[in-house]
């Protein structure tokens, strides 16, 4: 048997054994088995995997299960529009739901989207908050950012 896989070198961590069956499972539903007329018994099953699809859609598992770099991936690849209907709304949720663990590129992209009004308003200080997460794990343009909005509203 011959088994195409890949590894979802994004996704840091342990996975955790019901992570794991979650992930079997799931690859077990997107495989497709090919027997082989040849009679050759290692080429009788060919499993075929489409990776790109499969990606998505293992990120978006991992997603659930609250892993917050998942949940990043998937807010970068609905704000592009990268393998998915370009969605704003389900960019920003995913953005919120890793920003929420300390995820430091999604606290920047929730700050900015909220600012181009791409999602619904955060709490008053929230924005500031969220870049200086991002600022604390070395973003500099979260650090600029930051600056800019601090100066502006010092400003008469």
């Amino acid at each position: 048997m011959i088994v195409v896989s890949f590894a979802v070198a994004e996704l840091k961590g342990e996975i955790t054994s019901g992570a794991h069956t979650l992930l079997t499972e799931f690859s077990r539903a997107f495989s497709v088995s090919f027997s082989g007329s040849s009679g050759t018994s290692s080429l009788s099953k060919v499993t075929l995997i489409f990776c790109s699809d499969f990606h998505f859609h293992v990120t978006h598992v991992y997603a659930h299960l609250g892993y917050p770099n998942a949940q990043h991936i998937l807010g970068q690849r609905y704000l592009q529009g990268a393998g998915v209907e370009k969605n704003e709304d389900m960019a920003m949720h995913w953005f919120r739901q890793a920003a929420g663990q300390g995820h430091p590129h999604s606290s920047f992209n929730l700050a900015v989207g909220t600012l181009r009004n791409m999602t619904v308003a955060l709490e008053e200080g929230e924005v500031e908050k969220l870049l200086s997460v991002a600022a604390a794990h070395g973003l500099l343009e979260a650090q600029q950012l930051l600056e800019n909005i601090l100066k502006s509203r010092s400003l008469p």
